[in-house]
């Protein structure tokens, strides 16, 4: 396992991580991360990896393991797309994958799943070591899942040109690789910066603002 001496119960930090989002066990993940600060977790989070190049979101998506996801997802500075070394996948690509091997019946789920991830800064343009991106995995029948991701795709054209594996570079705070909180923090700053409060008509505005980007 990638690179953490510290032991816990006989076990290394980053054994236990790799554990905790393999089976999806949250209480495990809190437990190891309870005492740490916020630099630590972000740390151990980014750049624990498994001996196939897996970092921790990869191992939870190709498991389609929602609730550990949605628990590291809320960890201040967690890193939404990163890329394994093996097929330069992001973990969009891997719950892809996912739910792709899974039954018909789990397609609603796995689009939850998808909807969630991409709502938290997972990029649908990043092209894995193929070239491909993760709405060209999708398995053609699974419609709702391709409509989901096209339309974040399309939400995001103006970002930029498409990006392969070898091209992503993760910056701690940057749009698409910090965790849901820090990105929830900065829509709020943002909508506080566009109302003063001065009068009922700006208000208004503001309001009808809101809705519009909801």
């Amino acid at each position: 396992m990638a690179g953490h001496d510290e032991e816990h119960e006989g076990a290394s930090t980053a054994e236990l991580l790799i554990e905790a989002c393999r089976r999806n066990n949250t209480d495990l993940l809190f437990e190891i991360l309870e005492s740490k600060g916020d630099d630590e977790i972000a740390r151990l989070l980014n750049t624990t990896t498994t001996v196939m190049g897996n970092h921790l979101y990869h191992e939870a998506a190709l498991r389609g393991n929602y609730e550990v996801i949605d628990a590291l997802l809320d960890q201040p500075g967690f890193e939404c797309d990163p890329v394994n070394r093996q097929e330069g996948d992001t973990p969009l690509h891997s719950a892809v994958r996912w739910i792709n091997s899974e039954p018909e019946g789990q397609r609603e789920f796995g689009a939850a799943l998808v909807e969630m991830m991409l709502e938290a800064g997972s990029s649908p343009r990043v092209k894995n070591k193929g070239g491909l991106t993760p709405l060209q995995l999708v398995d053609p029948r699974n419609k709702e899942l391709r409509d989901i991701i096209e339309r974040h795709e399309y939400a995001s054209l103006n970002a930029g040109d498409f990006v392969s594996a070898d091209e992503v570079s993760v910056q701690k705070g940057t749009p698409g690789t910090g965790g849901r909180q820090q990105q929830d923090e900065d829509e709020e700053d943002d909508d506080q910066a566009e109302f003063s409060g001065s009068d009922e008509e700006e208000r208004a505005e503001w309001e009808r603002r809101r809705k519009a980007k909801r």
